[in-house]
């Protein structure tokens, strides 16, 4: 019988063919910058930590602390992909401006040629991706130790990462449900897709075809008899991935939204900078539980949008891909921005005010009002996951809306620090008026439910809003969908007028 370090060394090694395809496509410049010593260089501000635990899965721990964090602040993990290293990752995916900006910290595992010719995380592997185990194990011990070092609020951790990373903060939401209040995979896959090294590839390039019951199994297995809440999930994924297929974030959506319980029918969709369509899906208080991010025409990647402005983040490069910042949209979803959006923010703080109603409609106005909180000395109003005011009073208008168009709107109340108390029920609103400009779609079944116009059902796809019977869930059937208004999808294959 071996002993145990040559049978880990055995194994780390048989699993590089495995891998890669997820860094097939890296360039000579990526691959050199991923050298040991470059991640030993990292930049100022990013300061490796030792000492953090056991340290089971062999993983090094650096971390990003902002000056005059507050205490019981929030703590993102941040995992990168193959080959890159925790300092690529802190140098591009634009999580320092928002930490700053927020005030929260970042941790940033860090996998090594040492465990992986490629520095993947071991996503696949029951070894180093299930609860109290390798990897999986050695996150969780960096979590401890910010809680315990930096003062992290333990209930507002929340975990993302890209490709390999992201197929192991997939597998971490579903080991560490207690740890972890919200999570972000992107162009990841579903948590324990492939248990083994053979059947990794066929998660990459498609994962097996289960039901969203059987993908939801596998999360609910990976912490048996586990009772307690879920955490939020965004999904990222562009439409041109050929390393990672977008056949993934469906998986991804269908596994986290059985968990929930809420269906696979988004309960709204919306268009968003960089050809990036989100779908919503809402748990029973009308908070976002699930969302998907459907990046048009992305290859594989991290998107970010580089700039200053206050929804751009990020830096160009490779496997960092200048479409959109999907850390702004990404901590809005977890209420990282103070918002109290769902997955995090204040929730033992003031509660959420009650009663939020709409009290008038326009074709470019939304009137809100809801009831006042005991110790609120204002409330912060988010309009499709985005906050757009802080009035004082229990009532405001939104203006300069588009006609004909369904908002989302949730209610947070603000103590005199600022601190954002827990979100309100979500409520929706569509303006008076013309319908904005229809929008044709012409596409397989495929890539219609990837881009959030469509969804499965048994086999079968159906366009959103309409409900239409479009056939079955497959690339060899085409149709052509009509958006009018945003959201609402028709059949319009005899021809479409937009």
């Amino acid at each position: 019988m071996r002993p145990p370090i040559l049978r880990r060394l055995l194994r780390r090694v048989a699993s590089t063919a495995v891998l890669g395809l997820l860094a097939a496509t890296l360039s000579t410049t990526a691959t050199a910058a991923a050298q040991p010593a470059a991640a030993a260089q990292a930049a100022a501000g990013l300061q490796q930590v030792t000492g953090f635990g056991s340290n089971p899965g062999n993983l090094q721990m650096y971390a990003y602390t902002p000056a005059n964090l507050p205490a019981n602040a929030p703590l993102v993990v941040a995992l990168h992909g193959c080959t890159q290293t925790a300092n690529a990752y802190y140098t591009n995916s634009g999580w320092p401006k928002f930490a700053d900006q927020w005030g929260f910290a970042v941790v940033f595992p860090q996998t090594t040629s040492a465990n992986n010719s490629l520095s993947c995380f071991g996503w696949f592997d029951p070894a180093e991706d299930t609860r109290g185990k390798g990897e999986a194990a050695s996150v969780v011990q960096m979590v401890d130790y910010a809680k315990e070092h930096y003062g992290s609020d333990g209930r507002r951790v929340y975990v993302t990462g890209l490709s390999a990373g992201g197929g192991m903060t997939a597998d971490l939401l579903a080991a560490y449900p207690d740890v972890f209040a919200g999570g972000s995979v992107a162009s990841g896959l579903p948590a324990q897709c492939a248990t083994s090294q053979a059947a990794a590839s066929g998660c990459q390039t498609g994962p097996q075809k289960l039901t969203p019951a059987q993908w939801g199994d596998k999360v609910r297995a990976a912490y048996p008899g586990y009772s307690g809440p879920r955490p939020r999930v965004a999904i990222w994924q562009g439409t041109s991935d050929y390393t990672v297929y977008p056949a993934n974030a469906t998986a991804l959506r269908d596994q986290w939204t059985d968990v929930w319980g809420i269906g696979q029918t988004p309960s709204s969709t919306d268009t968003l900078p960089g050809n990036t369509t989100r779908s919503v899906y809402a748990d029973a208080s009308g908070r976002p539980a699930v969302e998907t991010y459907s990046v048009s025409g992305m290859g594989h990647g991290l998107p970010v949008s580089p700039g200053s402005g206050d929804q751009q983040c990020g830096t160009a490069a490779a496997y960092f891909l200048n479409t959109i910042c999907s850390t702004y949209y990404t901590g809005v979803f977890w209420g990282l921005d103070g918002g109290g959006s769902p997955g995090g923010g204040g929730d033992d703080g003031l509660p959420a005010p009650a009663g939020v109603t709409v009290t008038g409609i326009t074709d470019t106005t939304v009137s809100l009002s809801w009831s006042a909180v005991a110790g609120a000395t204002s409330y912060a109003v988010h309009r499709n996951g985005t906050k757009i005011a802080s009035p004082t009073a229990t009532t405001y208008t939104d203006t300069g809306l588009t006609a004909g168009t369904a908002y989302r709107y949730t209610v947070a109340a603000l103590d005199a620090s600022g601190t954002a108390g827990s979100a309100s029920a979500q409520v929706t609103a569509t303006t008076t008026g013309g319908s904005a400009p229809a929008t044709c779609y012409t596409a397989t079944n495929y890539a219609h439910v990837t881009a959030g116009r469509a969804h499965t059902s048994g086999g079968y796809v159906y366009a959103n809003g309409s409900n239409q019977n479009m056939g079955l869930y497959n690339v060899f059937v085409s149709h052509t969908l009509k958006e009018s208004p945003a959201g609402y999808f028709v059949l319009a294959d005899s021809g479409c007028t937009a």
